[in-house]
């Protein structure tokens, strides 16, 4: 009996999502992202400067959006992820 291999169709394949953040990352807002956003639209327009600064933590990771924790006594929020970078 002869057994065939079967060959494996990369391009059939689902590609890899590539994760730029991850829990626990130390991040902040771009800024310039951010302004022109959406979300910043629908927002107060008075944006508190530590978000811009950092550094917040990563605490979540649903979808496009992060939840963030920032090193003040404020609440949690959630931030879609194409506006928050790593914080060096």
């Amino acid at each position: 009996m002869s057994e065939q291999t079967a060959k494996v169709d990369d391009s059939l394949s689902p590609k890899k999502i590539i994760k730029k953040l991850k829990k626990g990352d130390l991040i902040k807002v771009e800024r310039d992202k951010y302004l022109n956003s959406l979300e910043s639209k629908a927002s107060d327009e008075d944006f508190p400067e530590y978000i811009f600064q950092g550094p917040g933590e990563v605490l979540l990771i649903k979808g496009d959006y992060c939840q963030v924790r920032w090193r003040r006594p404020v609440p949690d929020v959630w931030i879609k992820s194409d506006h928050i970078v790593s914080y060096l």
